[in-house]
């Protein structure tokens, strides 16, 4: 297979970045996450007018990545003070700046994919300013813990994130970028 292209998104992307959002929100999620609560989570936050609205927005920036034509994986980078209180309160490193998504297709893992968008998307944290990133991830997902990890990131709290009726309980990850 070959390497995967790194680019920034555009609004064209967003029926792409869309799909690939379908397939592997479902797979972060816990295993007692219902697929209709998946697909509603979806259907608000993760559809084509979605992207077109989070690509617009001039303190986002989504990253694809590409193989042979095909979108195979995604970042979005969110600038800013966080909005959540448990993540104000748990980051450490001003000016900072959250990786909300970062998600690769099934059949690309193990690929280099998901570690060439972090390296792109913290190249454009560090360009933006920010000292440091953060991301929340499932404290079930222990395969994207994993990588995070192994990407340099650290656990420095919980917070809680809503998923249909539930509540689940992410971990706060940050990293330095001096």
């Amino acid at each position: 297979m070959s390497q995967a292209a790194i680019r920034r998104a555009v609004s064209a992307d967003a029926d792409r970045l869309a799909f690939v959002a379908a397939v592997t929100f479902p797979l972060a999620c816990p295993p007692h996450t219902t697929r209709e609560d998946a697909a509603a989570f979806v259907v608000e936050h993760l559809s084509a007018q979605s992207f077109g609205e989070y690509l617009a927005d001039p303190d986002r920036v989504l990253f694809l990545a590409e193989q042979a034509g095909q979108v195979v994986g995604y970042t979005m980078l969110v600038f800013g003070e966080p909005h959540d209180p448990d993540v104000a309160s748990a980051i450490t490193i001003r000016p900072t700046i959250e990786l909300s998504k970062c998600y690769v297709l099934p059949g690309h893992h193990g690929q280099g994919v998901a570690g060439s968008l972090m390296q792109e998307s913290i190249a454009a944290a560090r360009e933006r300013g920010a000292a440091g990133i953060w991301l929340g991830v499932n404290e079930e997902n222990e395969r994207a813990q994993r990588f995070y990890r192994k990407s340099g990131f650290e656990k420095v709290g919980v917070k809680r994130f809503r998923v249909g009726n539930r509540w689940e309980d992410d971990f706060v990850l940050e990293q330095a970028l001096a």
